[in-house]
Order: C-alpha cells, then sequence, then structure tokens
C-alpha cells in the first residue's frame, strides 16, 4: 500500500496522478475500517479525501498552516502527516484525538472541533506572519455546514478588509456534480480560473439579453442556460462583494484540478475562496445514501452499514418521544436545534410537525434569540442543543431570554463527560454558566422517567427553565415510572442515613446510591438525595437533615468552580448552616480528555467506588 510510506506530507510529492488517486483510494479504505471499530466522524472525512490530497501536494504543511475547520474533514490529513501507525487509536483513551489538536502534531496548527472558527483563525496567524516577517501560507478548509455560522462570515468580513493572502477552501458536500453537467463545469472552471473570467461574465450577459423573449423556439433551453449559468455564478457575487476573488464551483474529487488551482492561487495576493463541491461519504455506499446517520456514528457492520445496536433508550431519544408526545397535547410547543436534528433526538418531531420545528443551521446564538422571539408571542420554544455547543450562546441567554424572564426551555444534551469527542465537547461548564443567572431554573435527570417529568415541569413553568442530561443510555429505576409536572426546587430523599449525607446531581444519582450499598459494608450510614435542581435548592429538605448529619459530600459530573456543589455550600452558608463538613466532587480544573465513558468517570472518582471511597475519606475519622 502506498500509505504505509508515506511518514509526512513531504512523501507524496513525488507521486504521479495515477499514485494519488490509488493513495485516495486507500486512504478511505483505512478511514473506514478504523471508524468501524472505533467510531468517529466518517462521512465528512470520506468526502475530503481529495482536498487534503491535493493541498498536502500543493503546500509544504507545518511551514503552511492548513486549518481544518470543525475537524470532522481531517482524517485524511491525520493519514498524510505522518499517523498512518498510530491511526488504530483514533478517539481512543490516550490516542488520536478525532479532531486537529495542536499538541498531537505540527501539521494541526489550531485545535478544532466546534464550528466556523477556522477563517477568524487563519487572519490571526496571517497578522502574525506579517507582524514577524514570515512567509508561510494559511490555508482555512471550511465545510460541513460550518458557513451557516456568523462566526464565519465575522471572519470573511475582516478578511476582506484586510485584503491579504488568506486562501480559504469552501468544501461545499451538500450537493454534488451531475454527469451532464461535469464537462461544462470543467470548462467554466478554467474560465473563472483564468484571464477570461471577467470577459466571460460581460459576454454571457450580452449573448442572454440578445436572446428573444418571445416567439422563440428556443426560448425554454434559453431561460435554463440562463438560470444554470447564474446560478453558477450567484455563489461568487456574495463572496466577491466581501472583498474575496471567488473561483469555482470545482469538482473536489478530481485531484488534478484540485492540484491546478490550488497551484494557480497559491502566491495570490488578496483573499481568494475556492468553492469545491463534494460528496459526503465519498465511496462507502451506505454514506453516500444516508450521510446524515455517517456524519458521526459509533461502531458498525462495513458490509451492511447497520450501526451495532442496543436495545437500551437513549436520553436524547426519551427527550424526542416525550415532546412528540407532549407537542401532541400543546400546539404553542415549538422545536428548534442548531444543525443537529438527529443528535437531539427531533428526527420524529420535525416529520410529524414540520411547521413547528426549526434547524437554524450552526447558529447557536441566533437559535436563542429567535427562541425569544417565539416566545414573546406566546409560544412555548424548546432548544435542544449541546452542552459544549450553548456555551456560544451565552448573551443570547442572559441578555434575551433570562433577563426578559421568558418561558424558553433548554434541552441540554451530551452535558457531562462525552467520551471518545473529547475535550472540546465535554459538556463540563453548563451548571455553572446557567446557574448564576437570575430567573434561570435549572434541573438534571437521574433517569429517563424522570427527564420526561422535568420536561413536563418546564414546559408548565412560566419562564427559563434548562434541563441537562449526558450521552448515553437512560436508565428506568423501579419506583418511579409515572411521569408528572414536579414542584419547583424539591429535591428526593432517596436513601435514610446517619453518618454521611450524599447530595448528588443527575447522571450522579445512581453511583451515589451504589456507593452507599458498599459504604453499607463498610460500617457506614449514608443518606442519599437525588437533588434534581441546581436552582433552586431545596434548603427544607438538605437544611433538616445537616441539623443531624455533619458530613456532606456533594456529587456532580460538571466542574466544580461554580457547579452544584458550589451551590449547596453557598446556600448552606446563606441559611446559616455553617457547622457542616462539606466536600465536593466533580470534574476537576482541566479539560477532560477522550476515552470511554466510564473509564473516564473512575479515573475521576465519579463512579460508585470512587465516591464510596470519597465519603469514607470525609467520615471515617470522626467515626474511628
Amino acid at each position: 500500500m502506498i500509505i504505509e510510506d508515506i511518514n509526512g506530507p513531504e512523501d507524496i510529492k513525488s507521486l504521479s496522478l495515477s499514485e494519488l488517486n490509488e493513495l485516495a483510494r486507500e486512504l478511505r479504505e483505512v478511514i473506514i475500517e478504523r471508524v468501524a471499530i472505533n467510531g468517529g466522524h466518517l462521512a465528512s472525512s470520506l468526502g475530503a479525501v481529495e482536498i487534503a490530497i491535493a493541498l498536502h501536494y500543493v503546500f509544504d504543511s507545518p511551514r503552511d498552516k492548513i486549518i481544518w475547520d470543525v475537524g470532522h474533514q481531517s482524517y485524511a490529513h491525520k493519514l498524510l502527516t505522518g499517523r498512518f501507525r498510530e491511526f488504530h487509536t483514533l478517539r481512543r483513551y490516550r490516542g488520536l484525538s478525532g479532531f486537529p489538536r495542536m499538541q498531537e502534531s505540527p501539521h494541526d496548527p489550531f485545535g478544532t472541533g466546534h464550528s466556523s472558527t477556522s477563517i477568524s483563525a487563519a487572519i490571526g496567524m496571517i497578522e502574525a506572519r506579517d507582524h514577524k516577517k514570515k512567509g508561510f501560507k494559511v490555508i482555512p478548509v471550511i465545510g460541513d455546514g460550518a458557513m451557516t455560522a456568523g462566526l464565519a462570515f465575522e471572519g470573511l468580513n475582516h478578511a476582506g478588509h484586510l485584503k491579504k493572502d488568506i486562501m480559504v477552501v469552501l468544501n461545499d458536500n451538500e450537493m454534488s456534480i451531475s454527469p451532464n453537467v461535469g464537462a461544462l463545469s470543467t470548462y467554466l472552471r478554467r474560465m473563472m480560473t483564468g484571464d477570461l473570467y471577467t470577459r466571460f461574465k460581460k459576454e454571457t450577459k450580452l449573448f442572454l439579453e440578445r436572446i428573444p423573449k418571445v416567439g422563440d423556439p428556443m426560448l425554454k433551453i434559453a431561460h435554463r442556460a440562463e438560470g444554470t449559468v447564474k446560478g453558477l455564478f450567484a455563489p461568487g457575487i456574495l463572496f466577491e462583494e466581501l472583498g474575496f476573488e471567488y473561483v469555482g464551483p470545482i469538482d473536489g474529487h478530481r485531484i488534478d484540478l484540485l492540484v491546478e488551482t490550488f497551484r494557480r492561487f497559491k502566491d495570490f495576493p488578496s483573499p481568494v475562496l475556492i468553492h469545491v463541491i463534494t460528496k459526503k461519504g465519498k465511496g462507502y455506499p451506505p454514506a453516500e445514501k444516508n450521510p446524515s446517520m455517517f456524519h458521526g456514528i459509533g461502531p458498525f457492520d462495513i458490509d451492511t452499514g447497520r450501526p451495532q445496536s442496543s436495545a437500551r433508550t437513549s436520553y436524547s431519544e426519551v427527550f424526542g418521544e416525550c415532546l412528540v408526545e407532549l407537542a401532541e397535547e400543546d400546539k404553542r410547543i415549538i422545536a428548534i436545534t442548531a444543525a443537529m436534528t438527529e443528535g437531539t433526538g427531533l428526527t420524529e418531531f420535525a416529520r410529524r410537525f414540520p411547521k413547528r420545528f426549526y434547524d437554524v443551521g450552526i447558529a447557536e446564538p441566533h437559535a436563542v434569540t429567535f427562541a425569544a422571539g417565539l416566545a414573546t408571542q406566546g409560544l412555548r420554544p424548546v432548544v435542544a442543543i449541546y452542552s459544549t455547543f450553548l456555551q456560544r450562546a451565552y448573551d443570547e441567554i442572559v441578555h434575551d431570554v433570562c433577563l426578559q424572564n421568558l418561558p424558553v426551555v433548554f434541552a441540554i444534551d451530551r452535558a457531562g463527560i462525552v467520551g471518545e469527542d473529547g475535550p472540546t465537547h465535554n459538556g463540563a461548564f453548563d451548571l455553572s454558566f446557567l446557574r448564576h443567572i437570575p430567573n434561570m431554573v435549572v434541573m438534571a435527570p437521574k433517569d429517563g422517567n424522570e427527564l420526561i417529568s422535568m420536561l413536563r415541569t418546564a414546559l408548565s413553568y412560566d419562564g427559563p427553565c434548562a434541563i441537562r442530561y449526558p450521552r448515553g443510555m437512560a436508565p428506568r429505576l423501579k419506583g418511579d415510572e409515572t411521569p408528572r409536572t414536579m414542584p419547583i426546587g424539591k429535591a428526593e430523599l432517596l436513601k435514610e442515613g446517619r453518618d454521611i449525607l450524599i447530595i448528588a446531581i443527575g447522571s450522579m444519582v445512581i453511583p451515589s446510591l451504589g456507593a452507599s450499598e458498599i459504604l453499607e459494608q463498610e460500617g457506614i450510614s449514608a443518606c442519599v438525595v437525588n437533588a434534581r435542581f441546581v436552582k433552586p435548592i431545596d434548603v427544607e429538605l438538605i437544611g433538616h437533615l445537616t441539623r443531624n448529619i455533619r458530613h456532606v459530600l456533594t456529587v456532580e459530573e460538571n466542574a466544580l468552580q461554580g457547579g452544584f456543589g458550589s451551590a449547596v455550600l453557598e446556600t448552606l452558608n446563606a441559611h446559616g448552616i455553617r457547622d457542616v463538613n462539606l466536600r465536593m466532587l466533580g470534574l476537576p480544573d482541566e479539560f477532560i480528555q477522550q476515552g470511554p465513558q466510564e473509564r473516564l468517570r473512575e479515573g475521576l472518582g465519579l463512579d460508585a467506588k470512587g465516591i464510596a471511597r470519597e465519603a469514607m475519606a470525609l467520615c471515617l475519622p470522626s467515626i474511628s
């Protein structure tokens, strides 16, 4: 295999075109085989194979900086930059990251995981280069929906103003080039990238103006031709107005065309945007047929494309099913997501209620303010966004929702440890950045049934509510099977005890119950409370229990700074309850790396054994 001899980008520069095409085939084969085992972002990376080869063929990484926006497209880039022999560790504990990571390789000049950052980062690098009088090129590769985010256009606007030599590669994988227009596209690409580009546009306009408007048997053909030409040029108008030279669209699976275009504009002195059309999932039929499913997927069977299934239901699915049921009852309910329909469990809602469902693209700030506008008119918007993506809409939550005390429900998926996607996706901060905002109610369910109850509660509450729940399967505890509306701020006493009070929130409730059983074997009687609410805290129950139990352990899957434990400590202090020995257990002051969820929780002491160990350390001195 050619790939076995590629130890860095310099090794592909002597390959022939046929060898480069064979290399593309091998890269796809390696990517498919590994993602089938480890899971990952398959469809996007398959679509960007030729782009990665052409960029590394023309440019000189790591001197030249290639920034892969979002990072979903970067697997071929990793394989071409000396990481082939480590690729089997992709997304594994202490293995290769599923995203570009500066600490992993000098060929990753900027870490990405959230979308639309590449152009802004590239401008910063170019300005730094010029300040330091260096001579490298910077090429952001943006696509996979990232151009729907406002940040991308802020970057384009600034780049056009600065007029520096940035080369933006727009990987447009939402459409493919049909065979019947391939030759025309190739011809127009050559026209657009040459000196005839401007003259061609003018002559085409004059030609179309001379076609008779009525009575001509060629009328339909002419109108169709006019629409085609306008369609081909229209994408460039926006970018040209922003100060970019627009090139394309070109076939993103033709290495020869990509190499020719990149070479031609390699030393272009001002901003240029190269519009490349690719097919998401290219080379693997199941991913081509269903690119959304294969955007981010767990382990799957290569022959059939079927994921390794589980009979259990995820929190996302519980949320989606419940919201559909509630929307049948209440016509005011609107569902909103930011380019994550499948990931947030809203596929069925979108199918059943298309006029009440909005996917706003990768535009989380807009999603929140859009929801606020809906709420002012008496509707009940539910904004379903991953925890780390909601970080991008912080100001809108404060200014547009909470300040005006509007009834917007935030369904916060992937809260806590997410696993193999690593630090860019671990939802470590939402409790901290939400609970201090006035008017906001924050809750977290211990299981699937409680999530249903909390969603009912949030939709009946006349103010902003946030429900945070983890990635993964949702347990259903016996004895709590009837969903109901909950009193705001009321916790649940799960187990009585006398030696230590364990107050847990969300995903940490069940491990805390497990810890209490371990403690019982050690002669320690643990009282376990499911807090349910991070804000407001159940002062009545916790105050009553701490009168008799001196040792208190709070447990959360969130950063300790400003999180749930801090809320309990502040509450006890505010109510004059200061004679308790309180310890907080949660995520440390660091970014948690990738790995299986359970392994990471075990390492952080957030499993039953770890919680029991912390509890024993807290209360054994007094017992002994």
